[in-house]
């Protein structure tokens, strides 16, 4: 039986396919083995190691504020980060050259810087230009690192998914009146999400992961900077890294359970809608008694 992507295994290729499926799994039984020894070895396997993580004092003390900090910085840095990385992305496709130029120089600039040296300039930037108070001073910098690097990677992936759409998309928006905004804001962009969101979600992903620099660098109190304080409390750095990496794995594939889910739905949606534009959306002027077409 064959496939448009494969050609089916025959009998001899199924037992190439469970001898490297029974070696995979034998050498990660055996990675496994090693590491619970080590772990065990450095006595890091003990019941006084972890109790700690089953009362509540330190997840009120430590663990929650960590995480509440690391969330808060995320989702402010993802909510200005989105916005400036589609209108830089918009500006890359604009048919102006000095708008390409600008806009290009710019997301290149900040594509390039590493985010630790941002949080640093920011940092910097506020001490010696703003009267901003000190207790606060690194979840701005931390912010104003993320946006500047993480808006530029997005203006790329918003760029890249509208130039991914067919040349026909928008020379039928064209046939119909509409303008190159009405094009952009209508047309492309709102079927481009959908392949852009993948991507998007992966770095929403890397935002909320790149917190832990702030944390490492400037002392703001994500997360990730708690393993400091419990350690030298229990003695047990290894598994408070381990929970706390656990806490990193629960969130980040929340994150992208939801965004799945609204790929779904956006899926369905436009199969559900036909992907119909109406044309009485759009100030198309001496078009505007034009039929809307699907698009």
């Amino acid at each position: 039986m064959t496939s448009v992507l494969y050609d089916a295994p025959g009998p001899r290729a199924k037992v190439r396919n469970w001898i490297y499926s029974g070696v995979f799994l034998a050498a990660a039984a055996a990675l496994a083995w090693w590491v619970l020894s080590s772990l065990a070895d450095q006595n890091q396997l003990d019941a006084d190691k972890w109790s700690p993580f089953v009362e509540g004092q330190v997840w009120t003390t430590f663990l929650l504020p960590g995480l509440g900090e690391t969330l808060r910085a995320g989702a402010i840095a993802m909510v200005i980060a989105l916005p400036l990385g589609a209108v830089l992305g918009i500006g890359r496709l604009s048919d102006h050259t000095w708008v390409r130029s600008i806009v290009g120089a710019w997301v290149e600039f900040f594509r390039a810087i590493p985010v630790l040296m941002l949080m640093l300039f920011g940092s910097a930037f506020y001490v010696q230009y703003t009267g901003v108070d000190s207790a606060v001073r690194p979840l701005y910098a931390v912010i104003t690192g993320l946006v500047l690097y993480n808006s530029a990677v997005i203006a790329e992936i918003v760029r890249a998914g509208v130039e991914s759409l067919p040349r026909g998309q928008t020379d039928a928006a064209k046939a119909i009146g509409m303008r190159k905004g009405q094009v952009m804001t209508h047309v492309l962009i709102p079927q481009a999400v959908t392949a852009m969101l993948p991507a998007l979600v992966s770095q929403l992903v890397v935002i909320l992961k790149d917190t832990a620099i702030g944390g490492a660098v400037l002392g703001l109190a994500e997360l990730l900077s708690t393993y400091r304080q419990i350690s030298a409390n229990y003695s047990n750095i290894i598994p408070t890294l381990i929970v706390i990496a656990a806490i990193y794995i629960a969130v980040n594939f929340a994150l992208t359970t939801f965004a799945s889910w609204l790929e779904g739905r956006l899926r369905k949606s436009k199969r559900s809608t036909g992907a119909m534009v109406p044309v009485s959306q759009f100030d198309a002027g001496d078009n505007a008694g034009g039929g809307a077409g699907a698009i």
